[in-house]
Formats: structure tokens, sequence, C-alpha cells
């Protein structure tokens, strides 16, 4: 490589510390590729996490282009080189890949592959995923950054990648196996708690349209047993059944915009809200309003966490604090975006995370902004209102 030892330095510190900046799994993939083929001068890099069935789950390519990378075709099977750093966990240094006795060819659209660096990474005794690199490069004026020559000219049956790339790749993959397991467990740990929201929509909905429901069969039958003897009367439950119809077709309207998921990869965060604050302002009697300036897209794990924190907040706002007016802001300030929501409602003593009996979701909301380095406020009186507010970097 032809950084100095200090910009060297500089930049394997700036790779380890892009990969555990991510959370989503896909964003740390393409992280560690991109960071390994950048400081390792090669011309191209791959990272393939294995399935069970003899293929990859995932295979992340960096200096092959979106057309290329169709032409090729079907992601690789597990087999020869590849199948051999997996399987049997070793480090591969190859002068050419192609002389390899467990060389088994390319599709027709692969890019031609000489030099051949690749290293198992291991999370203790499990192998999870394959980083190689392939063509060693030589940075134009031994800049690093610039555009690159071809492969180096070596002498023949030498491998352009060193030790010293071999000992660095290594670096790279035990940080990667770390931040690869961490970025796992956080989906997990969503998957548990949107498997946790879902339940407890469930137990809202239960009890809300159960009673609704309830309601409305009683006064049902009440109207059919006063239909003949007192009409008047049978027609004043009629309109109840309709009023208590129209409320339990509104907790269902409100429960499925909350259950459903959000649709943020394709609208983004801010028409996801927006969408989501005109059902709430037609299902509840309070006014729900919106507002988003200026905002950017954001970081896929940022989106969503801000998304969650808004319906939690709204959640509380409209089925716990009697409120007449919520509002949400989502608004770029300096380098950071802030999700504001603020409602009239009845507040309350924002030291306990309990009220009347029910759980704010104040941990779970704190969780969520300090999983994504952002933070939350909270700001409440009894009597006079709430506001809820997390920051983000970034937008």
């Amino acid at each position: 490589m032809s950084h100095g030892p200090r910009s060297g330095l500089a930049a394997v510190s700036s790779a380890l510390l892009a990969m555990s900046r991510h959370l989503e799994v896909r964003d740390v993939l393409k992280t560690i590729v991109a960071s390994a083929r950048e400081l390792l001068d090669a011309q191209y890099a791959a990272l393939g996490v294995p399935d069970d069935h003899g293929g990859f789950a995932q295979f992340v390519v960096d200096g092959v282009s979106d057309e290329q990378w169709k032409a090729i075709g079907p992601l690789p099977r597990q087999h020869g080189i590849l199948a051999a750093m997996l399987h049997e966990a070793t480090p591969e240094r190859l002068a050419d890949v192609r002389t390899d006795p467990r060389f088994g060819g390319w599709p027709s659209a692969h890019p031609d592959m000489v030099d051949f660096l690749g290293l198992p990474i291991r999370d203790g005794d499990e192998v999870i995923g394959a980083l190689f690199l392939a063509n060693k490069l030589r940075p134009v004026g031994g800049v690093a950054g610039h555009p690159p020559h071809p492969p180096c000219p070596k002498p023949e049956g030498t491998c352009g990648f060193t030790q010293d790339d071999e000992d660095l790749l290594g670096i790279l993959a035990q940080h990667a196996a770390i931040a690869l397991t961490n970025a796992r467990l956080y989906e997990r740990s969503r998957e548990l708690t949107i498997a946790e929201e879902r339940s407890r929509l469930a137990h809202e909905l239960h009890d809300a349209v159960s009673q609704k429901l309830f309601s409305l069969r009683l006064t049902a039958q009440a109207a059919t047993a006063l239909v003949d003897r007192d009409p008047d009367r049978a027609k004043g439950e009629l309109h109840q059944v309709a009023t208590l119809a129209a409320e339990a077709a509104d907790e269902l309207r409100a429960a499925v915009v909350e259950l459903r998921p959000a649709a943020l990869e394709e609208d983004g965060l801010v028409a996801t809200l927006r969408t989501q604050i005109q059902v709430l302002d037609r299902a509840h009697g309070a006014r729900v309003t919106f507002a988003g300036h200026g905002v950017k897209a954001l970081p896929a794990a940022q989106e969503e966490a801000l998304l969650r924190v808004a319906q939690e907040a709204l959640h509380n706002a409209l089925r716990h604090s009697a409120a007449e007016h919520v509002d949400v802001t989502l608004r770029r300030h300096g380098t950071a975006t802030v999700l504001r929501v603020t409602d009239d409602g009845s507040g309350f003593d924002p030291r306990t995370v309990r009220r009347a009996g029910r759980h704010l979701g104040l941990v779970s909301m704190r969780d969520r902004a300090n999983g994504t380095g952002g933070r939350l406020n909270v700001r409440s009186e009894p009597g006079k209102g709430t506001t809820i507010e997390m920051e983000v970097p970034g937008g």
C-alpha cells in the first residue's frame, strides 16, 4: 500500500469506525468490502455470507458495476477456493487464481482476475463469511485515492498482494466479525421489538374493539326489544348502534396503521409519517397535524427509529392523554434531524414511566434513540401537555 505510516493508520482507523457505525447487516457488509478494497489497493473485493444449502445468503461486491453484476448472473455456490476458505478456515494468497487446481471457471460476463487474497471471517470457531480481494493495483503517483493503474507488474509466479496485505486484511476480518455479529444482534433485537409491539397492539385492539362490539351487541338487542312497543326509543338505540359501529371502525383503522409495515424504502420517512397522521386525524376526535421541513433521506435504521418513536408518542397522546390537538414536526436542525410530538393533553410527571397503570414506552423510545446515535428529550407536567423530542445526527 502506498500510504505513509501515519496516513495508513488513519485510513485503517477510518475503516474500522465506518464498520462499527452501521446497524443494518447489508450496510455493514458493503462498508467492509469497500474499506478492504480501498485500503489494500485492489481492483475487486467481495464478501460472502454462507447459507446452510451450499450457497450464499448474501454476497456483496465492490469494483463491479451494477450492469456487470446483473450480467454475471446468479450468486456463486460454495465451491473451489471459496469453499476452502469457508470449510477449512484457511487464508488463500495466489499469484494467479486461474491456475489453481481448485479453480472452476467463471461466467462469461465475470471480470478477469489474477492476483487473489482471501480470508475467512470467524466468530470464535464459526466461519461466518469469506472476504477476498483480486488484482492488486498501484495508485497513480503513489497517492491513495487517485484512479489506479492496471495491476502492478510483478515477477512471474509471485502474488501482487504481500504478507503485509494479508496481515492487514486479517485485522479487517477480525473487526468485520465483530461488526457483522453486532449487526445481526441488532436485527434480531429489532425483530423481537416488532413482535412485542404487535403483541401490544393486539391486546389493545382486543380491549378497545371488543368493548365497542359488546356495547354494540347490547344496544342492538335493546333496539330489537323496543321496536314494537316504543319505536322512538328504538330509533335512538339504532342511532347509538351506528355511532358505536363507527367508533369500532375507527379503532380498527388506527390499529391497522400501526400494524402495517411502513413503506419507508418506497415512500421515505416524511411521506410515511404524513400518510399515517392523516389517517389518525380522521380516526380520532383530536386534531392531528404534521409538518416536515427540509429533511433529507436518512439511514434505514434511523428512519425506522424515528417512525416508531413518533408512533409510540402519538399512541400515548391519542389514547391516554385526552388531548384535543397533537402536532408532529420533522425538521432539519444544523447537522441533525429533529422529530417533535407535542400534545395539549393531561401531561404527567416525566420522572416516572407509568401513569394510571399504563406504561408510556419511554424506555423503549430512549433505547431506539440511543441505538441510532441520537437522544430523546421528554418535557411534561400534569395538566400542561407533553412534548417528546428525538434528535438524530444527519439529514
